[in-house]
């Protein structure tokens, strides 16, 4: 196994290095290849964690496959081969942790779904009693599970934290129309998704997508979808509403950094070895109760 924190593609024209993934441009389309790195609250850490990248592209071409049904992705292809000639010669770099995917326009929303009550939603509702603008129940604990999901977007910040908005905020950046059709789509999608990972043992308690316009003006799903980085996942035989849940998520290094005194400013303190491999084996773990294979054997690893 090799750990990628950085990719270097000789050739090829690096267009972003996000907090995880190299996005490189290829004729008029991109390949998206996540690295080992892992981030929290904003800011990448310096260890890597093993097996990572492969867990989030898998993941996100599970999803995606999964989720074709309600509204089209980004996807071209995971397969190498079909990858221009300068990919193929750094194979060890893009190997199982890539996608060649359609360029889009994203829109300015980061469109987070909830069906439990946790993380900031908690935070805002024991202040409020409502999250986004959105009124909620008197009486809820945290980690309970909401009548129905609620659609709390964001603003995507290109630096700093995103910051939760209303949803008629977002009807001011993008329009009446398109506000309700990503806000529908988010609900529709997440419910599905909610069912098929409930029966497999696992909880998706928030979780949030992005969307793009592409080339020929259709909204398409983009980025990654439903990842142990983009989502709140939780194993369903221990779930105990009333405190913070066990995570099969980057929460379990989002809770070793909180016992520290870091001011959440760069840089950021090292991760015990403890750490990385519990993080590891809790990515791995989601794959294997989402999909019901064991990625590593897989993937020949």
């Amino acid at each position: 196994m090799r750990l990628i924190t950085e990719t270097n593609i000789p050739g090829a024209k690096l267009l972003k290095r996000g907090k995880v993934r190299d996005i490189y441009e290829v004729d008029g389309n991109l390949i998206i290849v996540a690295t080992d790195r892992i981030s929290a609250f904003d800011v990448v850490l310096p260890n890597p964690i093993p097996y990572k990248g492969y867990v989030l592209t898998q993941i996100s071409i599970f999803w995606f496959n999964f989720l074709k049904g309600i509204i089209k992705n980004h996807l071209i292809s995971a397969d190498i081969s079909e990858f221009p000639d300068v990919f193929k010669r750094n194979y060890e770099q893009v190997i199982h942790r890539s996608m060649l995917v359609k360029k889009a326009k994203p829109l300015p929303v980061e469109c987070i779904v909830r069906g439990y009550i946790s993380g900031s939603a908690w935070k805002e509702y024991k202040a409020s009693r409502s999250v986004c603008g959105i009124k909620l129940p008197d009486g809820l604990n945290e980690s309970d599970k909401l009548d129905e999901p609620i659609f709390t977007p964001s603003t995507k910040a290109e630096t700093g934290h995103d910051e939760n908005i209303s949803f008629e905020k977002v009807v001011d950046l993008i329009g009446q129309e398109l506000a309700e059709k990503i806000r529908d789509i988010s609900l529709e999608i997440y419910t599905k998704a909610e069912k098929y990972a409930r029966e497999r043992g696992i909880i998706i308690a928030d979780t949030k997508f992005e969307f793009g316009i592409d080339e020929n003006g259709e909204l398409i799903l983009i980025d990654e979808v439903l990842t142990p980085d983009s989502s709140r996942f939780w194993p369903l035989s221990e779930y105990k509403p009333g405190k913070p849940q066990p995570s099969f998520d980057k929460q379990y290094v989002r809770d070793y950094l909180e016992s520290l005194n870091w001011d959440k400013t760069p840089p950021a303190p090292e991760l015990p070895e403890e750490v990385i491999k519990k993080t590891s084996e809790k990515y791995l773990e989601a794959y294997k109760f989402l999909t019901g294979e064991d990625l590593l054997k897989k993937l020949n690893l």
